[in-house]
């Protein structure tokens, strides 16, 4: 019993670290192949949000055999992770057996979800076929004109993930619409022990906000509270050198970088074409891109300034400054590791009582864990409007 106890808690120790797989990352931070490609396996979605610019219902689903073909070619350019997008990637009817395939090439697979398709028996099979992460985009409590992507309608989802091994986190839109419950977005992922964010929406590809952005002053408290918070050890799922991006585009900062997008990762359409990322697109078909093509956007690029592409972000400071924000990330879940043994240490009857007081509704926590919730001494007050 003590035995299986331990390795519980070293699992979950584990994957606190589990998005860095340091030998192979490492590789890439020094070869001239690709981290990540974000492959969308469907325009087609079941929401229509108006800050979206990446879905189009007027297009058929492509084919199992065109994804299948696709995917073999990025994994041939020496692409370590796969994350699969749309659209609505569960609305193609052989999402199961895409993350299988890309799995049995050996990629580090995610894929990006609204929740509403989910079901139980659809997060087993995905767990079956090997998906590791899945993240859920979550914008508001409840649904409003600009988005329909509501945490009330995913909530009672979450138990599907109770005893699953794939990794799940939230992440949600900050806009003038959504901000007046992004608070309680990122209490109720963060109560129910999933690591959550709440992103600043971005421009669309002709550089401009679809939706009222919001007050600057509003917008950048919200960032500076989760820069502290993440600081404490809460589960804030950006790194703190996205966080601080963010906070720099809203005071107009210049921030010195150079884009690693359509290099280190890139993006390929449900037609099969090459994007350097989702907001710059070519007519080039993946199945045509070499490794000198993908090292030719290794530079400066026009659309920098401004730049809300995120992972593409993340990925080019990752690539040009590793040891500090990989180091700050990890220092920042180590401070996670303290509270998991003390909680470890908590005998399971006082545990049942702390989780019916902290999860009246009876929601589990996620990824197998059985903890309560934020306890006082993490620095997480959960407020009244969460």
């Amino acid at each position: 019993m003590f035995f299986h106890h331990c390795m519980k808690l070293l699992d979950k120790i584990g994957r606190e670290f589990s998005g860095y797989n340091i030998l192979e990352s490492g590789k890439r931070l020094f070869d001239r192949k690709p981290m990540q490609c974000s492959l969308y396996v469907t325009d087609r979605c079941n929401l229509d949000c108006a800050y979206c610019t990446e879905y189009d219902n007027s297009r058929p689903h492509p084919s199992l055999a065109d994804l299948k073909k696709w995917i073999r070619k990025i994994r041939d350019l020496g692409t370590m992770r796969i994350a699969l997008v749309g659209g609505e990637p569960l609305m193609h009817p052989d999402i199961v057996e895409l993350v299988r395939y890309c799995r049995e090439l050996g990629f580090a697979t995610s894929l990006t979800t609204n929740g509403f398709l989910l079901t139980r028996k659809l997060v087993a099979q995905l767990e079956d076929a090997g998906l590791q992460v899945m993240q859920i985009s979550v914008d508001r409590m409840t649904p409003s004109a600009i988005t329909k992507k509501s945490f009330k309608t995913i909530l009672p989802k979450l138990d599907y993930f109770r005893d699953s091994k794939i990794s799940l986190h939230i992440t949600g839109v900050i806009c003038a619409d959504t901000l007046p419950e992004s608070q309680a977005v990122l209490e109720t992922g963060l109560s129910h022990g999933i690591p959550t964010e709440v992103r600043l929406v971005h421009a669309d590809p002709l550089h401009r906000f679809r939706v009222d952005r919001g007050r600057r002053e509003e917008l950048e408290r919200f960032i500076d509270s989760m820069v502290a918070r993440k600081r404490r050890g809460e589960k804030i799922h950006t790194s703190e050198a996205i966080l601080n991006y963010q906070r720099s585009l809203l005071r107009g900062e210049h921030v010195e970088w150079t884009c690693m997008a359509g290099y280190k990762l890139f993006f390929v359409s449900a037609q099969g074409k090459f994007w350097i990322c989702s907001m710059v697109h070519t007519d080039k078909h993946i199945m045509d891109v070499t490794l000198d093509d993908l090292y030719a956007n290794y530079r400066k690029k026009s659309c920098q300034k401004g730049c809300g592409v995120y992972c593409a972000v993340s990925a080019s400071l990752l690539v040009e400054k590793p040891a500090q924000v990989l180091g700050r990330e990890i220092v920042a879940r180590a401070k996670r590791i303290p509270s998991m043994f003390r909680r470890s240490l908590t005998p399971d009857t006082d545990k049942a009582t702390q989780s019916a007081i902290t999860d009246p509704d009876g929601t589990h926590k996620m990824n197998g864990s059985t903890e309560g919730g934020p306890s006082a001494d993490e620095g997480v007050i959960l407020r009244k409007n969460a």
